[in-house]
């Protein structure tokens, strides 16, 4: 596939059987199969006719799993090939993010400041001058890119572009972020935030925008936290959705450390924050609305009031995260009041995905009185078969036994259609 880095080589045939098998192994991406030969033995800087150790043809092939088993069996990520590159260079070049951090390892510490500088010269070119100007430029011709949006490994997606024989994936920006990581560069956070709004805004997933992210979050300082905050008052809504990752990344960080003493980054100031939000007003539903989500995963005294704020909100999807900040999950307490009605109301919403959320908010603050038994009943008879469903398990899982008779008896009707259904 790719042939980014062009030099002729000579020589270096493999000539032993184990040497054969692993080249043959690397060429049809057998990650199972390259793990078994090199277990038996075979040697990891295997080089293939064209001169170069195997671990090239995994580079050039994007497959990271295969490159992971070669580096993990001792293939050197560093080793000084003919051209004067590296795999690791080659990796850097080829501009996917989750080859290049195969590539880096745990100690990217082991890499001299030359070969960092040239690692960092490198992916910086590439995305300033960004990848279809420089594969042009490698193809020496002009003419339509092929595009293709595909995996990044487990790290996101990338653009893919192919062009005069050549192939290119355009995750040079996380490159850049991950290497500034890795050799201790305290990049601006608003350098990192304009790396991230360059990546393709169709697919929030694209690794430009996952790796500024996780290098904002991975700071837990002061300093930091207001910088990226201070982007929820931009007239950019994607930048405000930038501010919302990162909160998210704050807590993915507290589930990866779960069983250690560490907690989530922030968490009094995150809820200050996300409540001054929703409370100050936000124009775009769906920046709203994940604020209102995010609301869902910390304790503030106000959060009831949020809800009750945008239970009338036009948006469905807004009003249907109002229901779990209406409801008092803290106490699990039956809703009174104004909580009592929003949550009524929203459980007649002409939406169904509304109406859902209210239900299973009903079923956990039910206590068999009037208003709430007629609720239950009423979307247990829904005309959505999906809201009926939802329901009828939400009780079940939540009770042996339903309170009323009259949400029994509307019970006892879905769980006859769900079983007509399925059968």
């Amino acid at each position: 596939m790719m042939r980014l880095i062009l030099a002729a080589y000579g020589g270096g045939v493999v000539s032993m059987e184990s040497g054969r098998e692993l080249v043959a192994a690397v060429r049809r991406l057998d990650v199972q199969a390259v793990t078994v030969l090199l277990e038996e033995g075979a040697d990891p800087h295997t080089v293939a006719d064209d001169g170069l150790p195997v671990l090239c043809l995994a580079v050039a092939a994007y497959d990271t799993a295969v490159a992971g088993a070669l580096v993990e069996g001792g293939a050197d990520p560093d080793r000084v090939l003919p051209d004067a590159t590296t795999p690791l260079l080659r990796a850097v070049d080829g501009g996917s993010w989750a080859m290049t951090k195969a590539h880096l390892g745990d100690d990217p510490q082991r890499l001299p400041e030359a070969e960092r500088g040239r690692l960092l010269a490198l992916a910086r070119r590439w995305y300033e001058q960004g990848a279809k100007a420089v594969l042009r430029d490698r193809a020496r011709k002009f003419g339509p890119v092929r595009e293709e949006c595909v995996e990044d490994g487990e790290d996101g997606t990338v653009v893919q572009l192919t062009f005069g024989g050549l192939t290119v994936r355009d995750g040079h920006g996380a490159i850049l972020t991950e290497l500034e990581c890795a050799f201790d560069i305290h990049t601006p956070v608003d350098e990192l935030v304009a790396r991230a709004m360059a990546a393709p805004q169709e697919e929030w997933d694209h690794v430009d925008w996952n790796s500024a992210v996780a290098a904002v979050a991975v700071r837990q300082d002061t300093e930091t936290f207001l910088a990226v905050t201070a982007y929820r008052h931009h007239p950019d809504p994607d930048r405000r959705h930038f501010v919302l990752d990162v909160f998210d990344d704050y807590r993915k960080q507290f589930y990866r450390n779960i069983f250690s003493k560490q907690g989530i980054p922030f968490v009094k100031e995150t809820a200050d924050v996300l409540i001054a939000w929703a409370t100050e007003g936000e124009e775009s539903p769906n920046v709203l609305t994940r604020v209102l989500s995010d609301l869902g995963f910390v304790r503030h005294p106000e959060l009831q009031a949020v809800g009750l704020r945008h239970a009338g909100h036009p948006d469905p999807r807004v009003r249907a995260e109002t229901t779990d900040l209406i409801f008092d999950w803290g106490n699990w307490s039956t809703p009174q009041g104004a909580a009592k009605d929003a949550l009524l109301l929203l459980a007649a919403d002409e939406n169904p995905r509304v109406r859902r959320r209210a239900g299973s908010t009903l079923i956990v603050g039910d206590d068999g009185t009037s208003g709430f038994t007629e609720a239950l009943v009423a979307l247990l008879q829904d005309p959505d078969f999906e809201v009926r469903k939802d329901m009828a398990e939400g009780i079940k899982s939540f009770s042996d036994e339903p309170r009323t008779p009259p949400v029994a008896a509307a019970l006892a009707g879905v769980w006859d259609e769900i079983g007509a259904a399925d059968g």
